[in-house]
């Protein structure tokens, strides 16, 4: 996908309207629950931010993937949780308000990781070709596009609660179709390429959601956090934000190509995460007490 004022202004201003969506749905309450039940919090954040990349690195290097596509890869692994992860986890019946409160607070965290996690990517991919850093401008205009919008939400929630409920459903219905004009720009600008690009992150891709749903479902298991807890964290970990992700590939980075593995994961991870939800629902596991 080339640069243009589809990638400079369109995709920063969907990413913004799906950030207010979020806003909408938040509290100051929802950041509390990082004292209330801080295990949950802890267990999600090492999940999403530690173990992931290493995982995704590893998928990356056993697939063979090639530099930009393998960055492409770890990219979105550095991303936050997407929105649409609340939206899966309560039809899985997770806990949303954990999903929420991890989505915030990963939001504010990948202003520091993600580019650190990019960076170190794109030297162990890359090499002596990773001389495009992201600069403390480009970190703080993610910070804005990210947050900013979603502080809006919040401000019109607590000043207006009513007008708050009344938007919160169109919003996320824009959002979803945003989403969906997103990724089809992404493929689009490179739907000559599309087949082998899949052909060479179609199972990396794969494997990544597979293995970001699995783990983020059952190391929560292990630790005895609650079925719900867990079914949260596991949405939160395996559906990445794609759209932030094509946001810096096509304007920070200035790399169509390294866009290609979040729009494909995108298209995956709708029939994984629906997948999960059925499987978790029908599972016999007991609930237990809440455990962070």
């Amino acid at each position: 996908m080339e640069s243009s004022i589809v990638t400079s202004v369109f995709l920063p201003l969907a990413l913004g309207i799906i950030m207010l969506g979020l806003g909408l749905s938040l509290t100051l309450a929802d950041f509390k629950r990082v004292v209330v039940m801080p295990k949950a919090i802890i267990v999600g954040l090492v999940c999403q931010m530690l173990i992931l990349p290493f995982v995704c690195y590893g998928i990356a290097k056993a697939v063979g993937l090639p530099p930009v596509l393998a960055v492409g890869l770890m990219l979105l692994a550095a991303s936050p949780g997407g929105a649409t992860a609340n939206l899966f986890s309560h039809l899985a019946k997770g806990d949303v308000a954990l999903n929420i409160t991890l989505t915030a607070v990963n939001s504010v965290l990948s202003v520091i990781s993600l580019p650190i996690i990019v960076n170190l990517s794109m030297k162990l991919f890359m090499q002596e070709s990773a001389t495009i850093p992201l600069q403390v401008k480009e970190v703080l205009q993610v910070f804005a596009v990210v947050l900013v919008p979603t502080g809006i939400g919040m401000l019109v929630r607590a000043k207006k609660l009513n007008l708050a409920l009344r938007m919160e459903k169109p919003v996320r219905i824009a959002s979803a179709v945003f989403l969906v004009l997103i990724i089809a720009a992404a493929v689009a600008g490179q739907r000559q390429n599309l087949v082998d690009f899949f052909k060479q992150v179609g199972i990396a891709a794969l494997l990544f959601n597979l293995a970001s749903m699995g783990l983020g479902y059952l190391i929560p298991r292990l630790v005895r956090l609650s079925k719900r807890q867990s079914v949260a964290i596991g949405m939160e970990v395996g559906i990445h934000n794609g759209t932030l992700a094509i946001v810096i590939a096509t304007t920070l980075l200035n790399n169509a190509a390294m866009s290609i593995p979040a729009a494909i994961y995108s298209l995956i991870m709708f029939f994984t995460a629906a997948g999960f939800a059925f499987i978790v629902n029908r599972s016999k596991i007991d609930e237990e007490p809440a455990a962070g």
